[in-house]
């Protein structure tokens, strides 16, 4: 994914139907605060459709959105669509975050494994007697290559699978300078990750990946994708036969202790919206009439045209945003944000590629973050220069061969020119 269509990317997530709202948080200072929060494993009552509960943390200087949204087991596009007008790679230090820690299941079989692509999100029912629900965010299809619909299973599984590349993604690499070989064996190139699971739909996975910074967002070939540390929670948990529904429900209705909540995300391009509209208002108004209780038409319009991802309840006098925010959790900042790159100390003897140089401290440390969350991660830092203007330094590399290899993915996959410097002209990077 080139540069430009990163900054694209994070320009629509904060392009979001803009809100007047804000986290207030002179009001929520002297909440008490929880050392942690269940992220991925919750109970789901048989009459009840909505899980988990929504949070909030205190972002401190240095984070990212990639960063917060894997710790706390969300996806990018799920934290960027819920707090719109934060900075994706540079978010302001001590700004309180809402972190979507609450979901509707989808309306479909409880059974097997369920992937809402619309949400970028899956759900594992391990039984009918368990009553519970345990799900993680994925990564899908990007556009023109979207994960297909419909009822399936899984196969066969693998640990440390080799890919064997698809003649359709070799010629697409190959137009862009980037030969691939027929098959890539286990490692940290392989973008299959540590583990697969193979659907009954020939040529599509469940698998992990080597770029956790795209899980939430639409980047594959139609694969779905996770979290290394959760396609390994699900491997071991998930058996050969498993069936696997995947739908693309944008508009999801739920019910918990007897209130109506509406969670809705923008529908994708192929799926006709305004019909999905029309026959979700018809849905609430048989609702309506039946629980005898009134819909609040506003409200709905505004979570429909805000496409925030946050389950919110729709009957009047229910808690709006607002509300259900101020209620919220509020979590500790962790110790340390797990998966969180960080780049080796600079020694004399490596190898550094000077990627840019800026008057601009925010666009250094913006691009700073994007080559850390390369996968594999290309260690980047910014240094500040006797002038007052930004150099953002990748590096270090332990030999010619590395830095040149990963300053051709910095050209094929950012479009970045850098600047070898050797480890006798490592004066110059001062």
């Amino acid at each position: 994914m080139r540069l430009l269509l990163l900054v694209a990317c994070a320009g629509l997530l904060h392009a979001c139907a803009w809100s007047p709202f804000r986290l207030a948080d002179r009001h929520l200072a002297h909440r008490p605060m929880l050392e942690d929060i269940e992220h991925n494993r919750f109970a789901l009552g048989k009459s009840d459709s909505v899980v988990g509960q929504l949070a909030t943390v205190q972002l401190e200087k240095g984070d990212s959105l990639p960063d917060v949204a894997r710790h706390f087991g969300l996806g990018l596009q799920e934290i960027a669509e819920a707090n719109p007008g934060t900075d994706l790679w540079v978010p302001e230090s001590g700004r309180t975050l809402i972190l979507p820690m609450q979901f509707v299941v989808p309306d479909t079989v409880r059974k097997g494994l369920v992937v809402n692509l619309a949400a970028m999100r899956l759900f594992y029912f391990p039984s009918k007697t368990s009553g519970e629900v345990i799900t993680f965010p994925v990564g899908i299809g990007r556009e023109g290559r979207s994960t297909p619909t419909g009822e399936m299973s899984i196969v066969r599984k693998a640990a440390h699978p080799a890919w064997y590349v698809p003649a359709s993604i070799r010629k697409d690499h190959a137009l862009k300078g980037d030969p691939l070989p027929a098959v890539v064996s286990p490692g940290p190139d392989n973008p299959l990750g540590d583990y697969a699971m193979y659907l009954s739909r020939p040529s599509y996975l469940i698998h992990g990946t080597n770029k956790p910074y795209g899980i939430g967002l639409r980047a594959s070939n139609g694969c779905v994708r996770l979290y290394p540390e959760n396609i390994e929670a699900l491997y071991r948990q998930v058996p050969v036969k498993t069936p696997v529904h995947i739908v693309n429900q944008p508009y999801l209705v739920g019910w918990r202790d007897g209130e109506l909540y509406l969670e809705a995300h923008k529908p994708h391009e192929e799926l006709d919206g305004k019909r999905l509209k029309k026959a979700l208002m018809s849905e609430l108004k048989k609702i309506e009439k039946k629980a005898g209780r009134k819909l609040d038409l506003p409200r709905i319009e505004r979570i429909l045209s805000e496409a925030r991802g946050i389950p919110i309840p729709i009957f009047e006098n229910s808690d709006n945003l607002d509300q259900l925010v101020s209620n919220a959790v509020a979590v500790k900042y962790p110790d340390e944000l797990f998966g969180q790159p960080k780049p080796p100390a600079m020694t004399d003897r490596g190898w550094y590629i000077t990627a840019l140089e800026s008057g601009d401290e925010l666009s250094a440390r913006r691009m700073a973050a994007v080559l850390n969350h390369q996968g594999p991660q290309i260690p980047a830092r910014v240094v500040p220069l006797a002038n007052g203007r930004f150099r953002v330094i990748a590096g270090p590399f332990k030999s010619s061969r590395a830095t040149k290899e990963a300053a051709r993915r910095m050209k094929i996959d950012l479009d970045i020119t850098g600047d070898i410097v050797s480890p006798k002209e490592r004066l110059s990077l001062k």
